[in-house]
């Protein structure tokens, strides 16, 4: 009588990673997280969690600081208060106070996912169309909502700032020190430096950096880190030049 031989069960998938596990692991051991999070890619706690950083600092900004102020500090690093005379600029700055607590709202919300959408679909593009790796988007969207994570210590600064600096020093446009533009006196600085200064700062060198690491995970490391995030630095950098560009023509 034949015997049934039963193959041995082989090795399973470790289960998935809860959210505040991965999301600890993001700061401490980046690449195992990256490995669970492209075995199982999510993308919803990360996404809410920066939806919800953003809210915070939002409305705790319009508390603290107000609105009316954030828009008078607006348009005076603009130059445009120059132009008006104070009626106008009272007017100006209640009116533009009233669209601008709905616009901050808006975005508090939309902001984080529009911007994480645009990272991952460059990831996207770097792995797939420029180093013939192999991914979907849901894990690249997983891969860069993770990466992100290490704004929620931008957030910490950011509160930290509105609390308890001082309400007339407020820079709306740049009021976090992580970036050189912070310490720069942005009435004094030439535009297109000050723009240069502001927008590369640690945390988005941070993000970029792990959302290579995540991304060359998600391709088995058949594209290593490194080319992954100079391709990303070197697509921001035309973002910032054109930033500068439309500075220089906006006067």
């Amino acid at each position: 009588m034949d015997e049934t031989m039963v193959a041995p069960p082989g090795p399973e998938d470790p289960p998935a990673d809860s959210f505040p596990s991965r999301a600890l692991g993001v700061f401490i051991s980046p690449g195992p997280t990256f490995e669970s999070m492209v075995r199982w890619p999510d993308f919803l706690g990360p996404l809410v969690a920066s939806i919800v950083a953003a809210v915070v600092v939002t409305e705790v900004m319009m508390y603290k600081i107000g609105m009316e102020r954030i828009v008078r500090l607006s348009m005076e690093l603009s130059g445009r208060a120059s132009k008006l005379s104070a009626e106008q600029m009272q007017q100006a700055v209640h009116q533009d106070a009233t669209w601008g607590a709905v616009i901050a709202r808006a975005m508090a919300f939309l902001g984080a996912p529009i911007y994480l959408l645009i990272l991952a679909a460059m990831g996207l593009f770097i792995v797939n169309a420029i180093f013939g790796g192999t991914t979907n988007f849901k894990v690249s969207f997983s891969a860069i909502c993770y990466a992100n994570l290490v704004g929620l210590v931008a957030v910490v600064l950011a509160l930290v700032v509105i609390l308890f600096g001082d309400p007339e020093q407020f820079n709306p446009q740049n009021f976090i020190p992580s970036n050189v533009g912070f310490f720069l006196n942005v009435r004094e600085t030439p535009k297109p430096l000050y723009t240069i200064a502001s927008s590369f700062d640690i945390f988005t060198i941070w993000t970029l950096a792990l959302a290579a690491l995540g991304l060359s995970t998600a391709v088995a490391r058949k594209v290593r880190p490194v080319p992954i995030f100079l391709t990303y630095l070197g697509m921001w950098l035309i973002w910032v030049l054109v930033k500068v560009g439309l500075g220089i023509l906006t006067g």
